[in-house]
Parts: C-alpha cells; sequence; structure tokens
C-alpha cells in the first residue's frame, strides 16, 4: 500500500484551512485583493502561500523516494517531517507577535525533508537502484 497519498491528504485539508483563514482575514478588513499594507493580511498570504510554495515538490520527492523502494520508515520520516514543518511554520508566521521558534523549526524540519529526499534519490540513482 502507498505511503504518500496518506501524508498528501492530511497536507491537503491543512492547505484549506489555511485557505479558508486568509478568505476569512479578507473578509474581516475588507480586501479584496493584495494586503492594502495590513501585517495580518500580509502574514495570512505569506503562510498560505508559503505553504503552496513548498508542499508539492517535497510531496513529489517523497513520493519518488517511495517508488525507489525506500524503507517504509524513511518514508514516513521524510511526511512527517514535512507535516510537522509545514504546520509549525504556519503557527510561527501566523502570529503578529511571532515566536520565530516555530518559523525556524518548521523551515528546517521542510529543508531536512527537501535535502534529505534529494540525496536518497540522487544515491539511488548513482547506485543504480
Amino acid at each position: 500500500m502507498s505511503i504518500v497519498p496518506l501524508y498528501a491528504s492530511m497536507l491537503a485539508l491543512l492547505f484549506v484551512v489555511l485557505s479558508i483563514r486568509t478568505v476569512q482575514v479578507r473578509r474581516r478588513l475588507k480586501i479584496v485583493i493584495g494586503d492594502a499594507g495590513n501585517h495580518a493580511m500580509l502574514r495570512a498570504m505569506r503562510v498560505h502561500s508559503n505553504f503552496a510554495e513548498y508542499v508539492p515538490l517535497s510531496l513529489l520527492l517523497i513520493f519518488f523516494v517511495e517508488l525507489r523502494g525506500a524503507n517504509v520508515l524513511l518514508v514516513h520520516a521524510l511526511a512527517w517531517c514535512l507535516v510537522l514543518g509545514r504546520a509549525s511554520h504556519a503557527f510561527g508566521v501566523s502570529q503578529i507577535r511571532e515566536n520565530y521558534r516555530f518559523r525556524v523549526f518548521g523551515i528546517t524540519m521542510t529543508f531536512v525533508t527537501l535535502v534529505a529526499a534529494s540525496v536518497y534519490l540522487l544515491y539511488s540513482y548513482a547506485m543504480g537502484a
């Protein structure tokens, strides 16, 4: 059974939550487009956008790792790093008085996912597996 669809569905639900939050901020502040110089709107937009920027490539790499026959624990570890990283980043950046530890943890976990999956795939390819 494939592992990645489980995590893709969790991340999709988180993306919907972030999307709804962004729409709610827009409605509350009556901002139709852009951020209108409002910090809360800018933060909501960046949380949503940052998620959309990192998750697709990360999931694709994890999927390729799974396709290459990686150990199930590695696939789960990479996926959990991504889920926890994106949730932490979203929480941290959403705060007007931000505690940067959440953002740093989030981007670190995301980069660990990207680098580890990429290195695994490059090594796997080089070894002809």
